[in-house]
């Protein structure tokens, strides 16, 4: 009998690999799921991270899970959910794509059509489901949810009779709990900041420009003109150090707090 150590050894490798996926995947989820399907999951949460839909971003979640993806979904413009950053997850049962995976917001929203658990019920996650819908068009169905709530199937039955009755009300309610639960003023306060680094540093390029002109007019050459940029730019950039930008974002945040406390409070008396 002919002896293939080398068939052998790469067949043993297999199941050991094959085996050690099936350990990882049972233990993170108690869900085993056809290794073709973890593929397609794979294959599914890359073109989120490469090509993301307007408005969703992928992120990780802690326990490293095929079984759940999560997902932050920006409030579109023109709703009572704008600004607001929603954290969401999207569980895969064994048989998926068989059948469909189930949507919780994670971060609290006032919405008709999320349960005060934060189930989300939408017709694509149910009767509308087909197992060649993708993860990302689930996605983009959640976040149109929020621009177009169904009050006819919701979950949250005050927030869909007052969406009915008292737009304007429901919009208030809306937007209060957006401001409390899912805006981070630092983050915002931060970006801020950036901004104005950016337009410091646009205003320093203008002087290292007229600086140069200035230069060439009065010497006739551009001799040493790029050494100089440099103190340029620091004598500009010395008035805003470091440590005053983050004494704004300090005092801006402390503000945001107590406006954030007094929301908390408008909450518990509606």
């Amino acid at each position: 009998m002919v002896n293939f150590p080398y068939i052998e050894f790469f067949t043993a490798s297999y199941f050991i690999l094959k085996k050690i996926t099936y350990i990882k995947v049972s233990k993170m989820s108690d869900i085993v799921l056809n290794p073709q399907v973890i593929s397609r999951i794979l294959t599914e949460i890359r073109d989120l991270n490469r090509k993301p839909a307007e408005g969703i971003k992928f992120i990780d979640n802690e326990e490293n899970s095929v079984t759940e993806v999560h997902a932050i979904i920006s409030g579109p413009e023109g709703t009572p959910f704008h600004r607001g950053k929603f954290r969401m997850k999207l569980c895969l049962s064994a048989d998926y794509p068989a059948s469909p995976p189930r949507g919780y917001f994670l971060t609290k929203i006032y919405h008709p059509n999320v349960s005060s658990n934060g189930d989300i019920c939408v017709n694509t996650l149910k009767k509308d489901w087909s197992p060649e819908t993708s993860l990302k068009h689930v996605l983009q169905v959640i976040r149109c949810l929020l621009i177009v709530p169904f009050p006819e199937s919701s979950l949250n039955d005050e927030a869909g009779k007052l969406f009915m009755d008292s737009y304007d009300e429901f919009a208030r309610r809306a937007k209060l709990m957006t401001e409390v639960h899912a805006i981070d003023e630092t983050d915002e306060n931060e970006e801020e900041v950036d901004d104005e680094n950016e337009n410091e540093k646009t205003i320093a390029a203008t002087i290292v420009k007229v600086t140069n002109v200035s230069k060439v007019s009065a010497t006739g050459t551009d001799e040493n003109v790029e050494a100089n940029n440099s103190e340029v730019i620091t004598t500009v950039f010395s008035s805003t150090d470091n440590a005053a930008l983050k004494q704004k974002v300090k005092k801006a945040s402390t503000s945001n707090d107590k406006d954030k406390d007094k929301k908390k409070k408008s909450l518990k008396r509606l």
